[in-house]
């Protein structure tokens, strides 16, 4: 179950894109995961639904930080690009 207050200025339909289709990253800290958007995820999105791609677009720089249990904990915009390994 995803429950998510989205007080950003996300809709609720970009969040879902955002966590179907983005890009997961798994913190060392407490097993929380950090969900966004790359060059791939936005490709996958884009074949899948180009409508949703268009908004998602827009909120590139969005990311979503979840739970162990699968529960979003936070939202936000990214300022800095998400460090690779």
């Amino acid at each position: 179950m995803r429950v998510c207050g989205c007080s950003n200025g996300a809709s609720a339909a970009a969040l879902e894109a955002l966590l179907d289709f983005g890009r997961v990253r798994h913190l060392h800290e407490g097993g929380r995961e950090v969900v966004y958007f790359d060059k791939k995820a936005k490709a996958r999105l884009g074949r899948a639904n180009p409508v949703a791609a268009r908004e998602a677009e827009k909120l590139t720089r969005t990311y979503a930080i979840m739970g162990s249990n699968g529960v979003v904990i936070t939202v936000g915009h990214r300022y800095r690009r998400v460090m690779q390994n």
